[in-house]
């Protein structure tokens, strides 16, 4: 088990899958990536998991790409590639997925909310795609973006890219349940004994088949925004937009 996700599993089938980067609001670099994608293959593979909770660490639950290791050239296309891999292995998971979400997901962080099958929050906790304020693009997340939110909410939110609570972040579609901080767990919990309720081989082939109902497959978008991801990632936009996100001050835009 790596150190950067924590996994741990009860006796009812119950796998919880936590984020481990706290002091960098589990920011999404290559290892926490690898480590997540390890993991939930190897939960894939575990006959007597039924459940996973996906959480995060500390006061977020995930701030999105790691913008100091996002700047290197080198490891782009990997991180990009561990990005698109992580989502699509969240959406294919064989057992339901629960993200419990608090303080935020931003970013790639709400992508991977959006990659899994319920999504349960704080009410007040935050919420966006903040990527074009920082010369990027959300081609990735906005694979699930697009099937989650009328095409009136994923634009606002993609080309403004405001932040928003937990609240209005139901409302649109993005999460199942917005509660109070209090209460998460117990929802988290209620949900489970919702989901255990229902037969395992029922629920995979039921995922299944939801999976596969819409016109263009996942796995199909996430191939073309992977080009794209990579592509805008190396602009010069892109490479100011990340400076001015770890330097804390406004971006110099070139026309």
């Amino acid at each position: 088990m790596s150190e950067l996700v924590l996994v741990s599993s009860d006796a009812n089938g119950v796998a919880r899958v936590s984020l481990n980067r706290p002091d960098k609001r589990n920011a999404l670099n290559v290892a926490l990536l690898e480590a997540l994608c390890g993991e939930l293959d190897t939960l894939a593979q575990d006959d007597a998991v039924r459940v996973a909770v996906l959480s995060g660490e500390g006061p977020v639950f995930c701030a999105g790409l790691d913008m100091s290791e996002a700047q290197d050239p080198e490891i782009a296309h990997r991180s990009a590639e561990l990005i698109a891999r992580s989502l699509r292995t969240l959406y294919h998971f064989p057992k339901v997925v629960i993200a419990q979400v608090r303080g935020a997901a931003i970013a790639g962080g709400l992508g991977l909310v959006s990659a899994c099958d319920f999504a349960l929050a704080e009410v007040d906790a935050k919420f966006g795609y903040p990527e074009v304020r920082r010369g990027l693009v959300a081609g990735l997340v906005m694979t699930f973006a697009r099937r989650q939110l009328h095409e009136r909410h994923a634009r606002e939110l993609l080309l403004t890219g405001e932040i928003i609570s937990g609240e209005r972040a139901c409302a649109m579609g993005l999460l199942n349940r917005a509660v109070p901080s209090d209460c998460l767990q117990e929802q988290t919990d209620l949900l489970i004994d919702q989901i255990l309720m229902g037969a395992p081989e029922a629920l995979q082939i039921t995922k299944e088949f939801l999976n596969g109902l819409y016109p263009v497959e996942v796995d199909t978008h996430l191939e073309a925004a992977l080009g794209l991801h990579v592509r805008v990632r190396q602009s010069a936009a892109a490479q100011e937009g990340m400076l001015a996100f770890t330097e804390k001050r406004p971006p110099n835009w070139q026309a």
